[in-house]
Formats: C-alpha cells, sequence, structure tokens
C-alpha cells in the first residue's frame, strides 16, 4: 500500500522490483490509491510473468483498521477473487469484488472525492453554525439526527472539542493527510477528464487541498480543512 502511482512502479518495475524475482502463480494485491491506467499497466506485465494482480484500495481510516473494519474494493480476475478475500478478510468486514482490474480504483477515487466534498461541506457548516451563535456539540448532534447527517459530521467530524478520538481532537496529526486527499482529487480529476464527466463540486475540493497544502496544512489530517477555513475570512 504505497502514496502514489510512481511509487507503485518503482516497487514493481524498478532495480530491485517485485517482477526481478516473482514466482509464477503468485497473488500479488496492490492496495495504493493510483491512477487505474496504472494499475491496469501494472497487471500486464504482471500476467507476462505466470502471476496475478488485483488493485484492492482501501477505506475506513485508522480507527477501521485497527478494529479491521477496512472496505476493500477488489479489482482483477473473478476467479481469484476468493484467494483475495481470504487474506482481505483478516483486516476488513467489507471486501467488494468490483470487476476487470483499475475497478478497485475506480472505486476508492470516487469514494474519496464524495469524501472531500462532504467533509469541506461539514466544515463550513458547523463554521457558519458556530458564527452564528450555535454550540458547536450541539450543533453536530442535530445534524447527525437530521438529513445533513453524513461520515465527516458523525463519526469524523473537523471541529475540535465536538468528537473524542479523531484528528480534530489531536490537533489533526495522524489519520489521513492533506496530502493524500489532493492527491485523490487530482486522480479524480484527470479521470474526470479522460471520461469528459463533469465533477464542479470535486474540482472546487481539488483545488481546496491544493491550497491548504501550500499554506502548511499537508502534514495535517484532511479534517483540518475546518481550521483552514476559520483562518481564511478573504473568500
Amino acid at each position: 500500500m504505497l502514496p502514489t502511482s510512481i511509487n507503485a512502479i518503482e516497487a514493481y518495475s524498478g532495480a530491485n522490483g517485485i517482477l526481478k524475482k516473482v514466482k509464477k502463480g503468485s497473488l500479488l494485491i496492490d492496495s495504493s490509491t493510483i491512477d487505474p491506467a496504472v494499475s491496469k499497466e501494472l497487471a500486464k506485465e504482471v500476467e507476462k510473468m505466470g502471476a496475478v494482480f488485483m488493485d484492492a484500495p482501501v477505506s475506513g481510516g485508522v480507527g477501521a483498521a485497527r478494529s479491521r473494519n477496512l472496505t476493500f474494493m477488489v479489482g482483477g480476475v473473478e476467479d481469484e477473487f476468493a484467494a483475495a478475500q481470504e487474506l482481505l478478510g483478516c483486516m476488513g468486514s467489507n471486501v467488494v469484488y468490483c470487476g476487470a482490474v483499475g475497478t478497485g480504483q475506480a472505486a476508492k477515487i470516487c469514494n474519496n472525492m464524495l469524501l472531500a466534498i462532504s467533509m469541506i461541506g461539514t466544515a463550513e457548516a458547523m463554521n457558519l453554525g458556530i458564527r452564528l451563535g450555535l454550540d458547536p456539540k450541539l450543533l453536530a448532534k442535530i445534524l447527525n439526527m437530521s438529513s445533513g447527517r453524513c461520515w465527516s459530521s458523525d463519526t469524523y467530524n473537523p471541529v475540535p472539542g465536538v468528537m473524542d478520538g479523531v484528528p480534530s481532537a489531536n490537533n489533526y496529526q495522524g489519520g489521513f493527510g492533506a496530502t493524500l486527499m489532493a492527491k485523490d482529487l487530482g486522480l479524480a480529476q484527470d479521470s474526470a477528464t479522460n471520461t469528459k464527466s463533469p465533477i464542479l463540486l470535486g474540482s472546487l475540493a481539488h483545488q481546496i487541498y491544493r491550497m491548504m497544502c501550500a499554506k502548511g496544512y499537508s502534514k495535517k489530517d484532511f479534517s483540518s480543512v475546518f481550521q483552514f477555513l476559520r483562518e481564511e475570512e478573504t473568500f
């Protein structure tokens, strides 16, 4: 599970890469979140060596990893899915077959684009409510019993002091970095361009996270968008 497409290519095709020594019949599972086209190319190279490649990006964050409740989105030869499921089931409660190689990446890219949009929306709503005089814990409670409820509001709230055990309670340390979210949104942007799909909010989310990275938030959890918005009063 590596951060970028370049890292994955190096791990497989580099001077000391996996493809130099992989045994025929091996099952190779890549849980990186990378360009679907890169997964497809790696699969072709692995197939030439007589092995099997499956992309299986993951969702759920640190908390789900600790409790073995991750979600794996798997792309590859369907006949090999049972073998992958047996391994991934040790770490995840949801192991979903998505289709051919690259479809796991497609599902993950769509999920993270939606996650970024919902986190920004949650941060904006919480910031507005606080400035209107609402107690943040009360506002979060109301949102989470109303139609605005989402994972970003009820499980990973971005406002310090609202929830325990999340990055916002620890100065946005740990969790899923803003740099990685910006990278995933870049993948969504590339995919949208290639498929001529309009992603108006996805594109805006990409720009927001790129700005965050440029202004010192790159190593903070992506929920620090709340802090970013609090500080940026010139929008």
